[in-house]
């Protein structure tokens, strides 16, 4: 928390956070890094007390089975039966799930309860290997073993040191030598030390925190109304130079490593004597005195002098109070909480090589099937990649959550990612229920057009089929592109205003206008079709000279001459008499352009059903009194409606109905490209 760039918020439970601060301030006094550099050997350590004190206000307690739920991440806590408050966490984030049991314990004792088995299933499980393939010994019979190795000691005028953990499995020991001593007078003349800093204060923890411990803790308590961490027989003592060791006694001593501390001391000052006892109680790491030692060497070195050879002769026993998982244990938890994906962590290598390799083994009938399980033990520092399928729920809030879609309607809607939380809402209700604000960006763009409004609307009409106009007045004409784009024309000045809300398709239908607009007065197929007819005093010009204007003109027509040209698809012009009185019979006629592309509706209807004839011949009949059509072919009838186009048939499955889906769909496109319907 202190030392790196780590700025997220931490979680422990009430009895970890009351340990937290004296446990790991003793791991500063006892544990070391050795610099071997080359500036020589140097000795630091990998936090300070100062660094322990800043990080208690960043801890955030928490109760066992309460859901904690962090930028999207929700964990729970479950008792892991390691130590008091240890907890393993069931997280769910972004629809996986995974349990991190950390070390964990499935064997009730005096006072812990064993490791929960969560609800839920997990996609993924983090467990522990501690202890590999190996099986332990009941608990029964290692408190007998403990307990006879003890006594036979003392009686043969010998002294017991047990090195322990500041709490955990000391605490455990020390329930089992007090409840012995009490139903064994002979022993009550020999003390019990427990020696250790951290004996005292996280003792007080213990006592308080009861509750949190087993049902058979709880109820002695409360029975006999008298905390069972007040030991009777048992003396604290944290000063060695104050131990009176000349008679037979026993030592509880931390560390349980033997690398320094009381237990180091005590132990060099027995070791000569074989009628000691040296009983290992825990887990012993590689590479420690406490691991040494179990190969019971002829010497020890000393602590103060490497190089001074202490004899050792006291007796060594292993006992192991471990709260870790045996094979049989971890096999079966695993079972019970049945992951899809194992991995396998906290372990040395051979041990945790052998216990995948019974997973395998055990897994093996599911090899190849949709239940297959799949482990791995990851080196330390290695980066493991792992692929989880599954479903992404959106969870529909607000104006759309009032009523549900009917079947078929399809529901529109803003898609909000928050952490891993998908959410489906109306823009309106953006702020409300994200938090989220929006942005309206309103583009507009003014440029010149030399046509007039007949001439920009056939032009716009053939690339996009239709145009909602909205004002045509005077030298004033608006029209509306794809429901998108708005487009204002002035033939006064010859200004048009293109304007429209910003996104992909609006922008992209926005282009396309603007470029039909700067080329609408100089296309070819422009000037064919929007030529003026000169006024009376030009019929004499020499028709091989350059026009006035841009526009070609073509040769005059009787008033009352109309010139149609393909009235299904191209444009009509027709020429009128202007109607002004004032105007003469020799003056110039009005030409007045009707310049559309015919995409009306029975237009487009009558161009459909002539398609749908052509493609399915007799078995096509059109009603269009009665706005549908139908395609019966052998015994199955598709049904076509002509209001919206939709095909119905009494079998949904019928490869009919989807082959006129399909026709039908690629018709609309023909005979309406880039239309609303």
């Amino acid at each position: 928390m202190q030392h790196t760039s780590f700025k997220g918020r931490v979680f422990m439970t009430y009895p970890t956070k009351a340990i937290y601060k004296w446990l790991l301030n003793d791991f500063v006094r006892v544990t070391s890094i050795t610099d071997n550099s080359a500036d020589g050997n140097t000795n630091s350590i990998l936090y300070t007390d100062a660094d322990l004190n800043d990080s208690l206000d960043r801890i955030e307690t928490i109760d066992y089975h309460s859901t904690i739920e962090v930028d999207g991440i929700r964990f729970t806590a479950y008792h892991a039966g390691h130590v008091l408050g240890a907890a393993m966490f069931f997280v769910e984030m972004g629809g996986l799930k995974f349990l991190f049991t950390g070390d964990y314990s499935r064997e009730e004792d005096r006072h812990l309860s064993c490791a929960e088995v969560p609800p839920t299933r997990p996609d993924l499980l983090i467990t522990e290997s501690t202890f590999g393939t190996a099986t332990h010994v009941p608990r029964i019979e290692r408190e007998t073993s403990l307990t006879q190795v003890i006594h036979s000691t003392l009686q043969n005028g010998g002294k017991c040191l047990l090195p322990v953990f500041a709490l955990g499995r000391a605490q455990e020991i020390l329930l089992i030598l007090d409840e012995y001593w009490q139903e064994h007078t002979d022993l009550q003349n020999f003390p019990i030390f427990y020696a250790s800093d951290l004996a005292k204060k996280c003792m007080a923890v213990y006592q308080r925190y009861i509750n949190m411990m087993n049902d058979n803790i709880r109820k002695r308590f409360t029975e006999t109304n008298h905390n069972p961490f007040h030991f009777k027989y048992i003396k604290n003592i944290t000063n060695i130079e104050k131990l009176d060791d000349l008679n037979p006694c026993v030592i509880i001593a931390s560390p349980g490593m033997l690398q320094n501390g009381i237990s180091r001391k005590v132990l060099e000052r027995w070791s000569p004597d074989p009628r000691n006892s040296l009983i290992m109680t825990g887990y012993s790491v590689e590479g420690t005195m406490a691991k040494n030692i179990l190969t019971e060497p002829n010497e020890i070195p000393s602590i103060t002098d490497p190089d001074l050879m202490i004899p050792r002769r006291i007796n060594i026993e292993e006992i192991s109070f471990a709260a870790h998982v045996d094979y049989e244990q971890n096999s079966e938890f695993i079972e019970l909480v049945n992951p899809k994906t194992i991995v396998l962590v906290h372990g040395e290598s051979n041990p945790m090589g052998r216990l995948k390799s019974a997973l395998l083994s055990k897994y093996q009938k599911l090899k190849n099937t949709e239940e297959e399980v799949q482990v791995y033990n990851p080196r330390n520092g290695s980066k493991l990649s792992l692929e989880f399928k599954g479903i992404k729920v959106v969870k529909v809030m607000g104006q759309l959550a009032t009523a549900l879609p009917k079947d078929g309607e399809v529901v529109n809607g803003v898609l909000v990612q928050k952490n891993f939380d998908l959410n489906l809402l109306k823009v309106e209700d953006l702020r409300e229920f994200s938090g989220l604000t929006t942005t309206v960006v309103k583009q507009r763009q003014t440029l010149r057009c030399n046509a007039n409004k007949h001439l920009v609307n056939w032009q716009f009409t053939q690339m996009f089929g239709y145009v909602n106009v909205k004002v045509d007045i005077d030298q004033e004409y608006t029209f509306e592109v794809m429901g998108s784009v708005l487009i204002t024309l002035n033939e006064h000045d010859g200004l048009v205003n293109v304007e429209w809300q910003s996104g992909m398709v609006e922008d992209t239908i926005a282009d396309s206008s603007i470029a039909i607009l700067m080329s609408c007065d100089s296309s070819p197929a422009s000037v064919k079709i929007s030529s003026q007819q000169h006024d009376h005093d030009h019929h004499n010009h020499n028709h091989n000279e350059a026009p006035e204007s841009e526009e070609t003109p073509i040769k005059e027509e009787p008033e009352d001459v109309k010139m149609e040209i393909d009235e299904e698809t191209n444009p009509t012009i027709k020429q009128e008499k202007l109607p002004s009185d004032d105007v003469g019979d020799d003056e110039p006629k009005k030409q007045v352009l009707e310049l559309h592309a015919d995409y009306r509706e029975p237009t487009r209807l009558k161009r459909v059903c002539e398609l749908l004839k052509v493609q399915f011949g007799d078995s096509f009949s059109s009603f269009p009194e009665e706005n549908r059509g139908s395609i019966k072919i052998g015994n199955t009838t598709v049904k076509i409606d002509y209001t919206d186009f939709k095909v119905s048939c009494a079998n949904p499955k019928a490869a009919l109905k989807g082959r006129v889906e399909g026709v039908l769909s690629r018709t609309l496109d023909l005979v309406a490209p880039l239309s609303h319907n």
